[in-house]
């Protein structure tokens, strides 16, 4: 096995244990009785303020955002398209296990492309994958490299905002599809005491509890304290898992002007894997000589498997407004992550030709063992001001900030042509010897990212906006390395966005943007070290506000294209930044809190992505890469009932529709469509909260992905999910 193999292969290098993770924080008891829309209004820092993008959503409805600007700005004046997941619907639909479950009902989003992967959250956004370079925590990075990822549990989150397209100008390197922004909870203006305990149908349970309240009898020091541990049996043979967190944070206000929010967290997760995201096209897809595979099967070895890691992370924010009008802050935040990954994964089958030799259709089967320690440290310095000059409103954001990711990572598998030893997907034998997993990377990485940048959001003409962004980065990387490979790059770039949009008296807001981005890359090819990623994107939308109802309705149309791209030589195997990939499409959003007995939730995308370019391979020039579906589409309806007979009682029901996707990079193999279906019942009662929640109602079998005709997952299986709560 090469070492461009391995590249290809340490991304997917996940199948983990089955999470029963924790995302519905905000009980039902926390509403007024008269109305189901005021379930979520439970006061945070900021909360009684219309403009804070940190405080809890009102239903499904997010007015403001952050992810767009760095600031509380107004979702319909961000030149983007926004998407805003909040705790409501965190709780109706019932997510208990990871992040990116959130994002199923998100245009634009592919998550889970190859099922359920316990210890990695993945994301594909517009086309392009944003797992490693598109994943934020309260506006910082959380960059990752191999298996050198950090793992967000969502109840230790208040919502998530997903930033559509580039966004360099605020963030420095990233991909061009678009960055998925997780909020954290923050300590609570009135006092919170909440727990909750439940269990899924694959036998994995959880605890998690969440308390606030004031320090000091004046208010002006409160805390907060976030924790869960779950764990059990997962979903595939032989697979369990136990996992938690604790997040303790204090806020302190000492006036109007002032404040500073200290919090830590400490994470960690040991597993079996699971077996799921392995395993061939054939035998899933469709049919091999012996049928399909089992949703199920373990492809590892029981007994020498393990998955783990320990996650800390420390931070604070301060700001302070001047009386002159000037508002400093200063974000800042330090992650480290020690893991452990051990167990064969499978790796397509032996023998599909001869019947009568050994190993017919088993599953051939590659040793892996790494060793990752991962440190990351964040910060940002922004300066804020609002003034009128020139007969115009700005507001303007200037700021400084700083990356800093270090990977100290050991990778092991038996030398080629060693592999580990097949197995019978029919009728697994478990417990042979395994050959010995040689070193075959030990290097330290290090990645440094200096950014200044300047924002300014000109309000002219009774109902202009004119959005200008500039920003200039200054990136290093460099590998040292025992056995792997040495370099050493500088690279530099300047990123632009301009956006220009009308705000309509009547909530409606057209809009238009371009904006252009660079994505540092880690690694070599023929050439050397492989530089940026280079592109632009061209925006073009509405986004409207009604008065006749609470909702929010976002319709946008793209073109990202993207340079620099990293082809594979198929005959040697070598890297080269000979391509350049489109991506074209458009996305229908609509969120409504339509009273106080209906809430719902649509969304369509089209995601048209090409291969344009591709010198090492010109026959792959017109393709589409793989994992991403041309079409997309999910509904959700939820009910409240307010008469007295049923008072408490609430219903939801959801749809999701994932279009073919291409299998394979020579476009000769597809994924078929599925369509999925999701329920909701919950009844409250006092300061109680029961819930059932099924993901999959129908149990339908499905295939979430393929990267190649060796790597494809299983879509979830039928899932059922009770949860008891209370409020204290």
């Amino acid at each position: 096995m090469t070492t461009c193999d391995l590249k290809v292969k340490t991304g997917l290098l996940k199948a983990g244990a089955a999470v029963a993770a924790i995302a519905a924080v905000m009980p039902g008891p926390a509403r007024a009785q008269d109305t189901q829309l005021q379930t979520i209004v439970i006061e945070t820092e900021g909360a009684g303020d219309s403009q804070s993008a940190v405080a809890p959503l009102k239903g499904y409805v997010a007015k403001t955002s952050s992810a767009g600007s760095k600031g509380d700005t107004p979702v319909n004046e961000i030149p983007q398209s926004v998407s805003v997941i909040g705790q409501q619907e965190f709780q109706d639909r019932g997510v208990t296990n990871k992040v990116d479950e959130l994002l199923r009902y998100t245009p634009g989003v592919v998550s889970q492309p190859f099922g359920s992967d316990p210890d990695t959250d993945w994301y594909f956004i517009r086309g392009f994958d944003a797992t490693q370079t598109g994943v934020y925590l309260d506006n910082l990075n959380l960059f990752s490299y191999g298996f050198g990822g950090f793992q967000i549990d969502p109840f230790m989150l208040e919502r998530i905002d997903v930033l559509k397209g580039p966004s360099s100008v605020l963030y420095g390197g990233a991909n061009p599809g678009g960055l998925i922004n997780m909020v954290r909870k923050r300590p609570t203006d009135e006092p919170l005491y909440y727990t909750e305990t439940g269990i899924n149908s694959n036998g994995n349970a959880f605890f998690g509890f969440d308390f606030s309240d004031a320090v000091s009898e004046d208010g002006t020091m409160r805390y907060r304290l976030t924790g869960k541990v779950a764990g059990g049996d997962n979903y595939s043979d032989y697979s369990e898992d136990l996992r938690g967190f604790i997040m303790p944070q204090l806020t302190v206000s000492p006036d109007d002007a002032t404040k500073l929010t200290v919090w830590g967290y400490l994470g960690g997760l040991d597993q079996v894997h699971t077996g799921n995201g392995f395993f061939p096209y054939v035998g899933t897809v469709v049919d091999a000589p012996f049928g399909r595979i089992d949703r199920d099967f373990f492809v590892g070895e029981p007994d020498i498997d393990e998955g783990r890691y320990t996650q800390k992370m420390v931070g604070y924010e301060v700001e302070h407004e001047f009386d002159i009008g000037w508002k400093l802050s200063q974000n800042l935040r330090y992650s480290h992550l020690d893991k452990h990954e051990i167990g064969p994964y499978g790796n397509g089958y032996v023998n599909t030709t001869d019947p009568t030799a050994p190993y017919y259709y088993w599953m051939g089967r590659i040793g892996f063992e790494g060793e990752t320690e991962a440190d990351s440290f964040a910060v940002d310095n922004r300066a804020e001001r609002e003034f009128e000059f020139g007969g115009a409103t700005h507001n303007v954001i200037a700021g400084l900030d700083y990356k800093y990711y270090k990977l100290d990572h050991v990778q092991r598998w038996p030398t080629w042509p060693t592999t580990a030893t097949p197995i019978d997907p029919t009728d697994p034998v478990y417990g042979v010897a395994q050959p010995a997993n040689d070193i075959q990377i030990d290097q330290v990485v290090t990645q440094k990212q200096l950014g200044l940048y300047l924002q300014d959001q000109i309000h002219f003409g009774q109902g202009w906006l004119l959005t200008l962004n500039g920003r200039h980065d200054w990136v290093s990387t460099d590998s040292d390395a025992v056995v792997g490979t040495i370099y050493d790059t500088t690279d530099r770039a300047f990123s632009s966005r301009a956006g220009l949009a009308y705000e309509f008296d009547n909530g409606l807001t057209p809009y238009v943007s371009v904006a252009s981005f660079f994505n540092p890359l880690i690694g070599t090819g023929v050439s050397g070290a492989l530089e940026p990623e280079e592109g632009y994107q061209v925006e073009g939308g509405v986004k409207y506000e009604p008065a006749f109802v609470d909702g929010s309705i976002t319709a946008s149309v793209f073109h990202i294209t993207k340079e620099n791209y990293t082809v594979t030589d198929p005959a040697t195997f070598a890297q080269d930044q000979l391509g350049e990939v489109e991506s074209r499409g458009f996305e229908l959003e609509g969120k409504f809190n339509i009273d106080e007995n209906w809430k719902l939730l649509a969304s369509l995308a089209y995601t048209d992505v090409e291969i344009v370019k591709n010198d090492l391979n010109p026959s792959l020039v017109g393709n589409s890469p793989y994992i991403t579906p041309e079409m997309t589409a999910a509904l959700w309806v939820d009910y409240a009932f307010t008469t007295d007979a049923l008072e408490g009682l609430s219903i939801g029901a959801g749809v999701r529709y994932l279009g073919e996707s291409w299998a394979d990079e020579a476009n000769t193999e597809k994924v078929p469509a599925a369509t999925l279906f999701d329920a909701a019942i919950r009844y409250q009662k006092n300061d109680w909260t029961a819930s059932l929640n099924v993901a999959n109602l129908f149990d339908k079998k499905y295939v979430s992905g393929c990267q190649g005709l060796t790597v494809c997952g299983y879509g979830e299986a039928r899932t059922v999910t009770f949860k008891l709560s209370k409020t204290w």
